[in-house]
């Protein structure tokens, strides 16, 4: 027998209603098409308990029982990546015989819940210690030192978007926990890679990276990008601080050398870091915009890029940096694992 859908409360108090004004149950019915059988259920229902709302202890029998329940969600907050048919097939193991759905609605009655788990870098104990360490020697910097920031990075923005999902079963609030993400490599259809800048004050160059980008390429793009941006932007001339990650293009000995003639102050950064790195918010911004447009090739993405990067609002950039030192205390709680940022 199929199931029907259970009558809201508002309906049965609207059937009590009726036929407290002496209406019968086929006028009842008539009027808020619903079966007689329905009507007289709820009315009978009313008299007994005298009331419309659901009855506790309502409902069958659980098919999980306690014990197998704790195993369950055991199994699952030791190993998240595990799939309904792997939890079946371990609780076939001690003689409990339940149905994938029956797995999915008891875990999702105990708060967890089937989620696509977040993507961060793969941190090792090395990485963890350096964001560990930059959180705690930056945490009290003045804010007038993040605002003459500016922070860099590169991007990959793709035509088409990856199709390739996967899920872990996880708690509210637990995105971000290490077992429930999934480690990528950077910069891992068409695409174009882009180089960007921004500060507090706003959004800076934008250029797009052709072919292999090598040391001197990228030296190529601080120079057409930086100082026009740091004049552009307003920072100070004497305290802006360059940011940029540790790709080897950005660390090399040329790049090095490169930036000692220039006299830039280059913020000292950790690896694997891109929760530290607001601009992270602005290419979301940016992806997200294109997604909507859906170029046709690579010149219409560079294009719809471009300007969607010049319409982010300097209101924008101002509220990611005036929020900044929340990310640093978010990897010391995180003992310089991923954050939510």
């Amino acid at each position: 027998m199929v199931k029907t859908k259970e009558l809201s409360e508002d309906i049965r108090s609207a059937i009590i209603s009726k036929h407290k004004t002496s209406k019968g149950y086929k006028a009842i019915s008539k009027d808020l098409g619903i079966p007689v059988s329905t009507v007289r259920n709820v009315i009978k229902k009313f008299a007994k308990h005298g009331t419309v709302k659901n009855l506790p202890g309502r409902g069958g029998k659980r098919k999980i029982d306690e014990r197998s329940l704790r195993r369950l969600v055991r199994m699952v907050d030791k190993t998240p990546r595990q799939t309904s048919k792997d939890l079946k097939a371990n609780l076939e193991q001690s003689g409990v015989m339940v149905s994938t759905s029956t797995i999915r609605r008891t875990l999702n009655q105990t708060g967890l819940h089937g989620r696509r788990p977040r993507k961060t870098p793969l941190l090792r104990k090395r990485h963890k210690k350096e964001r560990l360490i930059f959180a705690k020697e930056y945490l009290d910097k003045p804010q007038s030192f993040w605002e003459n920031v500016l922070w860099t990075d590169e991007t990959k923005i793709e035509l088409f978007g990856n199709a390739h999902q996967q899920f872990v079963y996880r708690r509210r609030n637990e995105a971000y926990k290490e077992k429930n993400t999934l480690p990528t490599v950077k910069h891992g259809g068409g695409s174009i890679m882009l180089w960007g800048c921004f500060a507090a004050s706003g959004t800076g160059g934008l250029d797009r990276i052709t072919g292999i980008m090598k040391s001197e390429n990228y030296q190529e793009i601080l120079e057409r990008n930086v100082l026009p941006s740091v004049r552009k932007l307003g920072l100070s001339r004497r305290s802006w601080v360059l940011q940029q990650d540790k790709d080897p293009k950005h660390t090399s000995k040329s790049t090095q050398e490169w930036l000692k003639r220039k006299k830039w102050t280059v913020l000292k950064w950790p690896a694997m870091s891109p929760d530290l790195n607001p601009i992270e918010n602005l290419w979301y911004e940016v992806k997200s915009a294109i997604g909507e447009k859906k170029p046709a090739n690579v010149q219409e993405l560079e294009q719809f890029a471009k300007k969607e990067w010049e319409k982010i609002p300097a209101k924008k950039c101002k509220e990611l940096i005036d929020g900044y030192k929340k990310r640093l205390e978010a990897v010391i709680t995180a003992k310089g694992c991923a954050t939510k940022y």
